[in-house]
């Protein structure tokens, strides 16, 4: 086999293989780990339940590396918060508008899977350890100090402002969105309303 052929022949398989990764992250999210077959996640790939064996051993083992991925996206968009452009007002709609993105709902969701959902694979649990809400809330409390110094922010203790804010955001993102007609991007600078000065 040529290097051209191999690396396309790599190159599909790293697309199918995310391809059939996007198609479980909807199934996990909606049905859970166990309402979760191989065959639903084949189904809404597209594809044929053996071909996923081609890439994936088990549901577990793509549930396991699903978590891992959420978990790490969700740190990642917490510590480069602060370098986001912009006032922290800026900083934080920047955040809100990536929480209420569809893709992220999805990864939000499994994650509340995997916190709840009996029979958790092992390497998930172990990711869901190193998880932390709190720590969430304890990155973003400098950003949101700096906007009450700075005249954004409202008044108040920071921890409790944040949590009441995260917590509308969270219940946005559980919610059907499509299906009621709302595009919560939309709706941002009211949602920041909750903690705008």
């Amino acid at each position: 086999m040529t290097m051209a052929r191999k690396a396309q022949s790599e190159q599909v398989h790293d697309e199918r293989k995310a391809h059939i990764k996007r198609a479980a992250l909807k199934v996990f999210a909606e049905k859970g780990l166990a309402g979760t077959k191989m065959s639903l996640i084949a189904e809404e790939a597209g594809i044929s339940q053996g071909l996923t064996y081609k890439y994936f051993e088990s549901k577990d083992e793509i549930f396991a590396l699903l978590v891992e991925e959420a978990i790490e996206e969700s740190q990642d968009a917490i510590r480069n918060m602060g370098q986001l452009p912009g006032s922290p007002l800026d900083q934080l709609k920047a955040f809100t508008l990536r929480l209420l993105d569809e893709n992220h709902k999805h990864y939000f969701m499994l994650v509340q899977q995997a916190q709840k959902s009996e029979g958790v694979p092992q390497r998930a649990k172990e990711a869901i350890e190193r998880y932390s809400p709190r720590d969430t809330i304890e990155s973003l409390i400098p950003i949101f100090v700096r906007g009450q110094q700075e005249g954004q922010f409202a008044e108040g203790d920071p921890y409790g402002r944040l949590i009441l804010f995260l917590s509308v955001v969270t219940g946005l993102m559980l919610q059907d969105a499509k299906a009621i007609g709302i595009d919560w991007t939309q709706e941002v600078d009211r949602l920041l309303g909750i903690v705008k000065k």
